[in-house]
């Protein structure tokens, strides 16, 4: 009995002490399951936890964003981070190349050669798994780093951890920022959008890749292997209307001028007149050091007061009314009117203009003028004339593709605000708003024989080299803003505002290039004691048969320095028009005549020689290049200087010779 006793008590020893083996053993289980969970990676496990594996979104390559000439305005490109996992490397390989890789980082880096050595050793000791090598490298950087000792080996072999990153950069510089603009995530998980870069995301953006990581230390990721699970796919490249030459010279001409004045901000717009492609938009704001950059798309987004520059939508509902015609005589007295006992309408020329034309009033610019046109005539019907000037699509907005456009404001009769002022103010641009670029879109349809165009930023999105995905063409916003007798009438007004002596922009004229256009000046702030102004200058060149029109609005101009805006507006305009003009090669077409004179030559004679053009006019220099067949590029106004090739030169069929004129 006593030894079956002694049996038992045996065997329940045993089985206690195994029990209490494998509740140990689980609670060791448990606790290694959670530190490769929290602390460590999965590697010798076979299959990981899921959560320790994961795919990360790999952002693709944006589409690159084009001048019309191809110079590359925004592009994508490739930075890289590179980590080293300290642990991978077998002893005998970092022991053996641990101090020429020091070296090599050394060397590139500048950092002294033992300092590296020391990180590399305590990454190693510490057993590091993503111990930071460098970070926002090129790829020919990356490449240098791919050849040092321990590097050069697999990922599996010498730890070397790469990870790219795609990043928007601009080789231009600060050309056109705004409306080019930029897409930002928020930490919400929305999208920032601004200019063409959020206007068209969509296609820019391409479609995402996959890149499996695993957990490592420290909660952080690490790629499993070299190569991405899904490939990321580049976005569609836009091609943009704006000319990089055009642009240089509205962003430089508007600076130039901001910084004489210290204006606190200003915009330039530069439109092809035929097809509304904008070929320049400047937008410069003053930084408090007194700097300017590119702040806001004040073109596109900034409604405001437009003052005189309205003068020309107010004549051509009378003319269009026929309530009066050009010749109507105005008087504008002693240059003063006064509504409800105090408030006044004056004219810049003290004294008054007397009795003038109703073309010089606008010529002058006198507001008494104007607002006399505009209240004697529709004061018993003020909704007559705010539906011509609906008519015209002055109260639309120009359903631009880029976000943030300022909404139009023309007010109406109905409206529960309105009083016996806003006709009267109307008429010479206070108490209406539009933006920079929709005055300008009006000015360009008188410019386009009235036809008015919507603004125009791309030409296609596509891939480059390939058929284009989408193209953009003009679009007609309203096929004629009024007859084409109203048209010429304005036209001609515009014309002398430049071209007559008592014109507010005549001190722009210029002997080589017809401009045609209005000047503005319209308070700011007139409801306080500090009154400050905003300057502008709108119009077409040439202006007997227009190719561009160009708005210059320049807002608070230190006053002591000057702010009409024929003063300080007007001169940009001329700049940028005389520049246009002078300083961008113009290719001069081949006629079809001289084309066939050419071919005949080349087959009786052979190659001919390149003629003496220095010394000729621009006229003559072109006639005489044609007739032997040569296409022509002129590069300035006036008389030839210099050519290429040089006279006496041997030229074959069709050959370019490029003239610089002065």
């Amino acid at each position: 009995m006593s030894d079956s006793n002694t049996h038992i008590g045996f065997y329940k020893s045993r089985f206690y002490l195994l029990v209490s083996c494998l509740v140990i053993f689980g609670f060791v289980l448990i606790g290694k399951l959670v530190y490769l969970q929290f602390y460590t990676n999965t590697e010798g496990l076979g299959i990981a936890p899921e959560a320790l594996v994961k795919n990360v979104v790999l952002e693709p390559s944006r589409g690159d964003i084009y001048a019309a000439d191809g110079n590359i305005l925004a592009t994508s490109v490739a930075r890289y981070a590179l980590h080293w996992d300290a642990v991978t490397a077998s002893n005998k390989l970092f022991q053996e190349h641990k101090a020429a890789l020091a070296d090599s980082i050394s060397a590139l880096t500048d950092t002294p050669a033992v300092t590296i050595l020391n990180q590399l050793e305590i990454a190693r000791k510490k057993k590091s798994r993503y111990w930071l090598v460098a970070k926002d490298v090129s790829y020919s950087t990356y490449k240098r780093y791919k050849t040092f000792p321990i590097f050069n080996r697999s990922t599996y072999k010498g730890g070397l951890i790469v990870e790219q990153e795609i990043k928007r950069e601009h080789p231009l510089g600060k050309i056109a920022e705004r409306t080019i603009g930029y897409e930002k995530l928020d930490k919400d998980g929305t999208y920032f959008r601004v200019g063409l870069e959020g206007a068209f995301s969509q296609y820019l953006r391409g479609d995402s890749g996959l890149r499996l990581k695993q957990k490592i230390a420290n909660g952080q990721w690490k790629p499993i292997s070299d190569s991405n699970e899904k490939e990321p796919t580049q976005g569609y490249d836009l091609r943009t209307t704006l000319d990089v030459n055009i642009q240089d010279i509205a962003h430089n001409a508007l600076l130039g001028q901001l910084e004489a004045y210290e204006a606190d901000h200003g915009t330039v717009v530069v439109m092809e007149v035929g097809t509304g492609a904008i070929k320049a938009i400047a937008n410069l704001g003053r930084t408090e050091e007194g700097k300017y950059f590119e702040k806001l798309n004040y073109a596109l987004g900034e409604a405001h007061e437009p003052g005189s520059t309205f003068k020309l939508m107010g004549m051509i509902a009378a003319l269009e009314d026929k309530v009066i015609d050009e010749n109507t005589l105005i008087d504008t007295g002693n240059g003063e009117l006064t509504f409800y006992g105090k408030y006044k309408v004056k004219d810049s020329k003290r004294g008054g203009y007397g009795t003038i034309t109703a073309a010089k009033a606008f010529e002058v610019s006198s507001n008494v003028g104007l607002v006399k046109i505009v209240h004697d005539n529709y004061k018993e019907n003020p909704k007559k004339f705010v539906d011509r000037l609906y008519n015209m699509g002055l109260n639309k907005n120009l359903a631009l593709p880029i976000r943030g456009e300022g909404d139009p404001k023309i007010p109406y009769p109905t409206d529960t605000d309105w009083d016996g002022l806003d006709l009267p103010w109307m008429a010479y641009g206070y108490g209406v708003s539009l933006t920079p670029l929709q005055t300008l879109t009006f000015y360009n349809a008188i410019a386009n024989q009235g036809e008015m165009v919507q603004p125009r930023f791309l030409t296609e999105i596509g891939n480059l080299g390939n058929t284009p995905f989408k193209v953009f063409s003009k679009q007609v916003l309203n096929p004629s803003i009024c007859s084409e007798e109203t048209l010429k009438k304005v036209q001609s007004m515009m014309f002398n505002v430049v071209d007559k002596k008592w014109g507010t922009g005549h001190r722009i004229k210029d002997s080589l290039l017809t401009m045609a256009g209005k000047t503005g000046t319209c308070q700011v702030d007139y409801t306080t004691d500090s009154v400050q102004y905003v300057s502008s200058f709108v119009g077409y060149f040439p202006a007997e048969k227009p190719q561009y029109s160009c708005i210059v609005v320049i807002h608070r101009p230190d006053k002591s320095k000057g702010y009409y805006g024929a003063t300080v507006a007007a001169p940009v305009f001329k700049t940028i028009a005389k520049k246009i003009f002078n300083d961008i090669p113009k290719q001069i077409p081949l006629e079809a005549s001289s084309l066939m004179d050419l071919i005949e030559n080349t087959r009786s004679q052979g190659d001919l020689s390149v003629p003496n053009l220095t010394g000729l006019s621009e006229q003559e220099a072109i006639k005489k290049s044609q007739e032997l067949g040569l296409k022509v590029l002129i590069n300035g106004k006036g008389t030839v200087i210099e050519q290429l090739p040089e006279a006496g030169a041997k030229i074959s069929y069709h050959q370019q010779v490029i003239l610089k004129l002065s």
